[in-house]
């Protein structure tokens, strides 16, 4: 049974040109999977077309059982419960603590008043400190979150996705802005802990190295059009090469 599918997706932001472009892809409960591509591949889309940050031009988007375009605002605020997100520049509140931040995970369940005044309850603050542990910073709890390296902030965004108690995790570019070593501790997170909480994952990669090394499978984009989609094991050197094109060289030297 497949818990997202995407079928004939299609979206573009001006006439010129699309950005995706018939896109058709299933994933399973639990499965761990990287898009992989070169920059303007259309990878970032089509994530945020996902969970509807971005709305798509043609296609259907099902996740879970349920219809994701054709949600009214509170369907979308009650499917984004089941989705976490996970972005590249962190998104974090700079000036609040780790485990604030962690916390506004749970907003999407909070009426506004209890938003706004930070009405947690202590089950809440319990899970919070547990996934803090779990990622290695639940001594950082009370640091503002601008005291801490860059992939500790990314630790406190993956945090924040795991609160939500999500189905899915959509992870954009999630290592980009990381020195290799803080790279491999966040991928190495993410891979354990979706795997343990039985979360299934969806991670945009440029690095082809690091999908073939956590992923069960890789889709591949080039130009907005998917050319490889298929367990991890069948990705060969002229699959990637019709991914990167020219990049591919560089792909492999570096």
């Amino acid at each position: 049974m497949s818990l997202l599918q995407v079928k004939g997706l299609s979206k573009s932001y001006n006439s010129a040109a699309k950005v995706l472009k018939d896109i058709d892809f299933q994933v399973k409960a639990g499965e761990f999977v990287s898009i992989i591509g070169p920059s303007g591949a259309g990878k970032s889309t089509l994530l945020r077309c996902i969970n509807r940050l971005v709305d798509i031009d043609e296609g259907e988007i099902l996740f879970d059982g349920h219809n994701v375009t054709r949600l009214n605002k509170k369907g979308l605020r009650s499917l984004r419960t089941n989705i976490g997100m996970v972005f590249q520049h962190y998104n974090l509140v700079p000036r609040l603590t780790v485990i604030e931040n962690v916390l506004h995970g749970r907003f999407g369940y909070k009426t506004t008043f209890q938003g706004l005044f930070g009405r947690f309850t202590e089950e809440e603050k319990e899970r919070a400190f547990f996934l803090l542990k779990k990622l290695g910073i639940a001594e950082h709890a009370y640091k503002r979150c601008d005291q801490l390296s860059g992939g500790q902030q990314q630790r406190v965004g993956i945090c924040r996705a795991l609160i939500q108690d999500p189905k899915l995790i959509l992870c954009d570019e999630p290592i980009a802005s990381l020195d290799p070593n803080s790279s491999k501790v966040i991928m190495d997170y993410l891979k354990s802990i979706t795997s343990e909480l039985g979360i299934t994952c969806l991670v945009n990669l440029h690095q082809v190295e690091v999908a073939q090394n956590y992923s069960d499978r890789i889709i591949g984009l080039n130009k907005g059009e998917i050319v490889f989609d298929g367990p991890t094991i069948r990705l060969k050197s002229t699959h990637i090469e019709n991914i990167y094109g020219m990049e591919t060289r560089e792909l492999i030297t570096s």
